[in-house]
């Protein structure tokens, strides 16, 4: 599995459409076997799109993303967990763990119906 997570600090980054500094991880059986970091310095979403489907990530986790680029990405087939925040090492455990939608790594004010919402509208369902 291959997991792509914006980095901002060392944390994940408050706004995917406008981040350039970004963690690749790639992982098997809930353990992490290599990282590295890389740049995207495009700044139109259709292009940060590309780069990051490039990648051929499985999964994108990020904080704030917009509905576009949100789409953008999963009609790639990536899968999107947004709203998400804290230390990229704690992410990327908690992730592996299966424990990333226990609510400690919600960004603040989003009670997980943020999540859920999204979910639900990438399926076609109503607002």
């Amino acid at each position: 599995m291959r997991v792509v997570l914006p980095n901002h600090e060392d944390r994940i980054s408050p706004v995917l459409d406008v981040a350039r500094r970004f963690v690749l991880v790639d992982a098997a059986e809930n353990r992490e076997l290599a990282r590295r970091e890389l740049r995207i310095e495009e700044t139109a979403l259709v292009a940060k799109a590309k780069r990051i489907k490039d990648l051929r990530p499985d999964v994108v986790i990020c904080g704030a993303i917009s509905r576009a680029f949100d789409s953008m990405l999963a009609s790639s087939g990536i899968r999107v967990i947004g709203n998400t925040c804290g230390p990229i090492d704690e992410v990327i455990d908690a992730f592996l763990a299966n424990r990333l939608t226990d609510g400690t790594f919600l960004m603040p004010g989003c009670t997980g119906r943020c999540r859920r919402r999204r979910q639900r509208l990438r399926r076609g369902g109503s607002r």
